[in-house]
């Protein structure tokens, strides 16, 4: 699992801006038609796999397949709703589908696997896919804009320096990796303190994991109407602040003895984790819009992907080694400091609101 997770964030972090350059001379339809294709014909491979290094092939083209698509998808969804403040509300759907889908996902794939056999299951996941790639046939979808001379180096890069020149998005850098330490504990370590160190049954990992996803669906639901009110720097800076508090609040609950009390304050905490992170993410995609225009938009977009998920090969590791190593709660600690430089760094260096015109956009940031 852990070389399968590597090879999916290494998919992640060196294929989206190389697939962003390339997409560019592509219609959009076409890289979302054929990333589905792809991804529908590893799902159907899957069932005549039987050694572990083709498990590891085709998990790094279904990754590369995916870390093609999405930046795509979310480059696209600026361009159909210019508006800012219905682009927001699409923003909290899509946050609400993504925590949705995480929750129940393991639950129906359970719950299936109890009537049929996992090769059926992979066949349903093939369908998935095969449907994904028909809405998105039967979808106005518009091309991206084109920058004709620039080269594939350009191309390439144009969305790094974006971000790297761009004070929103350089703050936003440093909220990913404050982002991925919560994630980190709660995806890595969840199961790992559920039957461990408190012996609670299978399904209180789902519960625990639920509380997660409630917390930043609650967040993802309220959020448009905040950002209303409120600009995005206090709001991201907030969720930023929470983050280290709540994991270093759980190292002490962590180690108190087994209970009811116990547990309704990791149910709490981890609710919190989820908050704060959806506080985060559900409106970066915002910054990323008014950053950039519509030549550099999906650069911008790959570049978040790739950098975002780089966070994630740090975090990651540390969560499981030094989980295994250190114990759960001195590890919450750790990654609670890692968050804290992180929080501190967004803090530095998105430390007011620009007035200036972005270089990218010509647009107010």
């Amino acid at each position: 699992m852990g070389t399968a997770l590597t090879i999916k964030m290494v998919a992640y972090v060196a294929v989206s801006p190389v697939m962003a350059a390339l997409a560019t001379r592509w219609r959009r339809k076409t890289v979302l038609v054929s990333a589905d294709a792809v991804r529908a014909a590893v799902a159907f491979s899957l069932p005549w796999v039987s050694e572990a290094w083709q498990i590891y092939v085709l998990i790094f083209v279904l990754q590369a397949a995916s870390a093609t698509f999405t930046p795509v998808f979310q480059a696209v969804i600026p361009d159909i709703l210019p508006d800012e403040a219905e682009y927001t509300r699409a923003l909290s759907l899509s946050r609400l589908a993504y925590d949705m889908e995480s929750l129940l996902s393991p639950v129906v794939a359970a719950a299936l696997l109890t009537v049929m056999s996992y090769n059926n299951l992979f066949l349903g996941t093939a369908l998935g896919f095969i449907a994904s790639g028909v809405l998105v046939l039967v979808t106005g979808i518009p091309d991206a804009a084109r920058s004709e001379a620039s080269s594939f180096r350009d191309r390439a890069s144009r969305g790094i320096r974006v971000m790297l020149r761009t004070t929103e998005l350089r703050g936003l850098l440093a909220m990913n990796l404050v982002v991925a330490t919560s994630t980190a504990m709660v995806i890595v370590n969840t199961v790992v303190l559920v039957r461990g160190p408190l012996g609670r049954s299978e399904s209180d990992v789902a519960v625990l994991l639920a509380a997660f996803g409630a917390g930043s669906m609650l967040v993802a639901l309220v959020v448009p109407s905040v950002l209303d009110k409120i600009p995005d720097r206090p709001v991201m800076l907030a969720g930023a602040a929470v983050i280290p508090v709540a994991l270093a609040a759980s190292a002490p609950v962590m180690d108190l003895p087994p209970g009811g009390g116990q547990w309704a304050v990791l149910l709490t905490l981890w609710a919190v984790l989820g908050a704060a992170t959806s506080l985060i993410l559900t409106p970066s995609a915002r910054l990323l819009r008014r950053a950039s225009d519509p030549v550099s938009r999906p650069a911008v977009f790959a570049a978040q992907f790739s950098l975002s998920h780089a966070c994630f090969m740090l975090t990651y590791p540390i969560a499981g080694v030094l989980g295994a190593r250190l114990g759960l709660a001195l590890t919450a600690l750790i990654l609670a400091a890692l968050g804290a430089l992180g929080a501190l760094a967004a803090l530095a260096l998105w430390k007011r609101p620009v007035d200036e015109v972005s270089p990218a956009s010509g647009s107010r940031q």
